[in-house]
């Protein structure tokens, strides 16, 4: 009777634990993430964000870190190659999606970049939130005003002068459902002149954004040590 008892014990308890083992190694359904770096960045520009969303349970293929633009930052813009890759993961984050919709974050030029691209898709209203780090969503002053001090791709028509005709086409659009913007006062780069708003507001300010958070980090700063809040406002 004792071997009776421990041999369905034995069949009953295995099969439970093999199913719980299997439901704590599978990834939890959430929105796949697209993290598009800025211009000459790289994707490990995104570590200490990939890190904490692989502790809070996303697997590795359910975060998309494009690789785009060339190692001169005057020469990239916002037109032709360095547009593919990020189109290419945003496309094959939502095709990958178990939820139907994703998240994207970008940082510097990525925000611009990641913005433009939901939009030419058509993939708005596939983007739950959008978080924009250290973007310059209304111009660099450093670049000039359009057309004046336009001597670079980065600066040109496809570029971040204030009042570019990129810019100019982007400003207002929708691009996700939440969007946010992280943003500095001490930015080298949004700042780089001195002076951070266009105006009268913060150049990394989104139009129609649902909040904007503002820390006392450098420019790349913000991108590395802001993880936690990015990830709080993707959630």
């Amino acid at each position: 009777m004792k071997n009776i008892i421990l041999t369905t014990y034995k069949n009953i308890l295995f099969p439970l634990t093999l199913l719980m083992l299997t439901l704590t190694t599978q990834a939890a359904c959430v929105d796949n993430v697209v993290l598009v770096h800025g211009n000459t960045g790289t994707p490990s520009d995104w570590d200490n964000t990939f890190d904490l969303l692989i502790r809070n349970g996303y697997s590795t293929s359910q975060i998309y870190r494009p690789s785009w633009g060339s190692s001169s930052a005057s020469n990239n813009n916002h037109s032709g190659s360095e547009e593919t890759p990020v189109r290419n993961d945003i496309n094959s984050a939502l095709s990958t999606s178990c939820t139907g919709k994703i998240d994207v974050i970008g940082h510097s030029m990525g925000v611009t970049l990641a913005a433009q691209q939901i939009i030419k898709l058509n993939k708005s209203a596939q983007v739950d939130a959008f978080v924009g780090v250290a973007g310059a969503y209304r111009g660099l002053w450093t670049c000039g005003s359009y057309p004046w001090n336009v001597i670079t791709p980065t600066c040109a028509s496809n570029g971040l002068s204030v009042s570019s005709p990129f810019l100019d086409w982007l400003y207002g659009k929708k691009i996700a459902d939440r969007v946010y913007s992280i943003k500095s006062w001490s930015d080298q780069i949004v700042c780089g002149i001195g002076i951070c708003t266009v105006g009268g507001i913060h150049s990394s300010q989104i139009k129609n954004e649902n909040a904007s958070y503002t820390y006392v980090l450098g420019h790349f700063g913000l991108q590395t040590y802001t993880a936690s809040k990015q990830y709080d406002l993707i959630k």
